[in-house]
């Protein structure tokens, strides 16, 4: 059973500055047969001038991007709260990936394990940094 991954902005900022980790990381990923999931929200926060976003898109093909729906934005905003931040991003990402049972990728670690603390869910998703 692979557990899927799920990029918050650091890992496509990452791909799009052509770290060959994150690139590594990502192609062992899908030859594994992982799903991989991008919340939307991440994309916008990523994603700047569509010129220069080439690789970035290569990459985003490999992904599932996830649109955010009417429950997990206000699951977000709730988790703002408990956790006492304003970064509906970091938030969205750690509540699809609780629903998910994904594994985060982040640049963000100390910020997303706020989010999760708060969140206080049995199993925790884990955390990996780019």
């Amino acid at each position: 059973m692979n557990i899927p991954y799920l990029y918050d902005a650091g890992a496509l900022i990452a791909i799009d500055n052509n770290d060959r980790r994150m690139w590594a990381r990502h192609s062992l990923a899908l030859e594994d047969g992982r799903d991989i999931h991008v919340p939307s929200i991440v994309v916008s926060q990523a994603w700047r001038d569509s010129r220069r976003r080439v690789r970035l898109g290569r990459f985003l093909a490999g992904c599932d991007v996830v649109p955010v729906g009417l429950e997990t934005a206000k699951t977000a905003g709730v988790l703002c709260g408990k956790a006492g931040t304003a970064d509906v991003v970091d938030a969205t990402v750690v509540v699809m990936a609780a629903s998910l049972g994904a594994i985060i990728w982040t640049s963000d670690p100390d910020d997303i394990h706020a989010l999760i603390d708060a969140l206080d869910v049995k199993p925790a998703p884990v955390i990996r940094t780019v």
